[in-house]
């Protein structure tokens, strides 16, 4: 799980085709690999990756065949410059969103408009995914969590800080550049849990005291089963 707030601008050293259509990749960043071991999960613009091998301020991560198709991470090249975040820890601020690291597509810078304090840009969104954004809402773009401030039937627009134009690749990104995009997981979930409900208006879920599905009543051993007299 990760926040959307980039740690470090990182470089691609190079990119190895291994077995079928998957890709070691290799990334320099001294920052997110100073503590960085075998297993650890670190975000590459927003793609959740885990660490292989670590050392001398660079590491390699495995990347699958699907994921190189599904993200703007089959477009990389030596050299190109990424998002770094590692992964959150318990206890740490959050100060962006929560962020899983799992692409749900691929927008396009659509245009850039230049301000006096910040940048407004506006995105391509996906069909599948507009139902997700809402203005006010937050949505993370090559692994940054932003707010949307604008929002279409097939587009988004976001505001940019000097701060996020300097210190990520989005600073540099131009007109028709792939973006790797992940929607608030908050959004799918609640989507699902309607979806259901809505689906079969008579359906009970369990409720706070362990009830049993379909009928909400309490199972014995679980929190409230004794003071309603719940099933035995």
């Amino acid at each position: 799980m990760f926040t959307g707030i980039v740690e470090e601008l990182g470089e691609v050293v190079r990119i190895t085709p291994t077995a079928g259509d998957s890709a070691l990749v290799a990334v320099r960043g001294p920052l997110v690999t100073s503590d960085a071991r075998h297993g650890d999960s670190i975000a590459v613009n927003g793609v959740c990756l885990t660490v292989v091998d670590a050392a001398d301020g660079v590491f390699t991560a495995d990347v699958m065949g699907e994921t190189l198709r599904r993200s703007a991470l089959g477009a990389l090249r030596a050299g190109d410059p990424v998002n770094l975040e590692r992964a959150a820890a318990l206890g740490s601020r959050l100060g962006g969103h929560l962020v899983q690291g799992h692409v749900d597509g691929v927008g396009e810078v659509l245009a850039r408009e230049p301000a006096a304090q910040w940048e407004t840009v506006r995105f391509r969104l996906p069909a599948a995914l507009a139902r997700y954004v809402v203005e006010k809402g937050s949505i993370t773009v090559d692994g940054v969590s932003l707010t949307v401030a604008d929002v279409g039937a097939d587009w988004f627009a976001v505001g940019l800080i000097p701060t996020t134009l300097k210190l990520t690749t989005l600073g540099a990104r131009g007109v028709g550049d792939p973006v790797n995009l992940e929607v608030d997981v908050l959004a799918k979930y609640v989507e699902r849990l309607l979806g259901a409900r809505l689906a079969d208006p008579g359906r009970t879920e369990a409720g706070p005291t362990g009830g049993l599905p379909g009928t909400g009543a309490p199972v014995a051993g679980l929190p409230g089963a004794a003071a309603t007299g719940g099933v035995a």
